[in-house]
């Protein structure tokens, strides 16, 4: 069997990594990837998608990534659920990254 993901597309906001009680560095992102094709009103919609990222990864994508940079994300995905208030099952897709490769900044990109 195969989980694998991969993903291009803008970070929506600056990332803050979080320790937890066990020594483990995480953060979440969320990562804004246009769709390919146009809807029927001719706009190309874009699909938020939540990204975990853990240690290494979530340090270094924190320190060298900021709000508009591009980056490509390479992952699984995973899914959790919970009940709501009124007992009903709810579910959140997300994609637990192990790569994450550096595109091109917000930054350079208005500087040129």
């Amino acid at each position: 069997m195969l989980n694998q993901v991969v993903l291009v597309g803008r970070l929506t906001d600056d990332l803050e990594v979080i320790t937890k009680e066990n020594g483990k560095k995480v953060t979440t992102m969320n990562l804004a990837v246009q769709r390919s094709f146009k809807n029927s009103e001719g706009i190309y919609e874009t699909d938020f998608i939540r990204c975990i990222l853990w240690n290494a990864v979530a340090q270094s994508t924190s320190e060298y990534c900021k709000k508009g940079d591009i980056i490509g994300v390479k992952g699984r995905l995973q899914v959790t659920n919970y009940d709501d208030s009124e007992g009903k099952k709810k579910y959140i897709t997300e994609v637990i990254a192990e790569k994450v490769t550096f595109l091109s900044s917000k930054s350079s990109v208005e500087e040129k």
